[in-house]
């Protein structure tokens, strides 16, 4: 199986997620855009799903997707493919399908992304232990006490761990046991190799990344 960390970020850098509307609409687009079938009534499938708490029922999903997290202006996703070309298929969808989404919300036209989706293949041992941690870690960069987490450096643990726990948007939460938005999630994976993900991610804080495992090149984030 090979594993991929996807992003992408605003054209110009600039913010994808106005609102939390635009951040559960770009959820509830990774629940139907992973379906070989042609998207239908988002609300509606995505809510039966996530009420009874059971992923991808009666869907033939194009990816498993492993961990996620939204930022202001970018996005991060861990993702193995279940056929061939699953990738490009599901994030020329996704794209393609917020992208509406949010011209027509905000009454504009062109593109609301940076180029190329960049997919980094998880090369390994170090890289694959290292990454859904990364990803999960992210909302510290909205911490003033936290954001040289990437160099070890947080001073107030506490706070950290107080910012993820109340952080809806990214896939942390339902590994930590708390129901968050569980169908769009296929944890079975990362659960099986590293065990309690929630309790390993706060464990990683205050470690220090090393320069090998580093998935995402610096200038992304400038």
């Amino acid at each position: 199986m090979e594993l991929y960390h996807v992003l992408n970020r605003g054209t110009e850098k600039r913010d994808i997620f106005m609102d939390d509307r635009d951040r559960a609409r770009f959820v509830h687009d990774l629940f139907e855009f992973n379906d070989t079938k042609p998207a239908s009534n988002v609300a509606y499938s995505f809510k039966r799903n996530m009420d009874v708490g059971h992923p991808y029922i009666e869907r033939e999903r194009i990816v498993d997707l492993h961990a996620w997290c939204l930022m202001r202006n970018h996005y991060h996703l861990l993702i193995s493919e279940r056929m061939d070309g699953g990738t490009t298929t599901f994030m020329r969808k996704l794209n393609t399908g917020y992208t509406n989404y949010f011209n027509e919300r905000y009454k504009r036209s062109g593109v609301l992304f940076q180029g190329k989706t960049k997919k980094v293949l998880i090369h390994s041992r170090a890289h694959f232990l290292h990454v859904i941690h990364y990803i999960h870690l992210n909302p510290l960069d909205y911490v003033s006490s936290a954001r040289e987490w990437r160099n070890g450096r947080v001073a107030d643990a506490a706070t950290a761990k107080k910012r993820l726990e109340q952080y809806r948007w990214s896939s942390f939460l339902d590994y930590s046991g708390k129901k968050n938005f569980p169908s769009v999630l296929y944890p079975d994976f990362f659960r099986d190799a590293i065990g309690d993900v929630g309790k390993k991610t706060l464990e990683y804080l205050g470690k220090p990344r090393n320069a090998l495992d580093d998935t995402l090149p610096s200038r992304f984030l400038e």
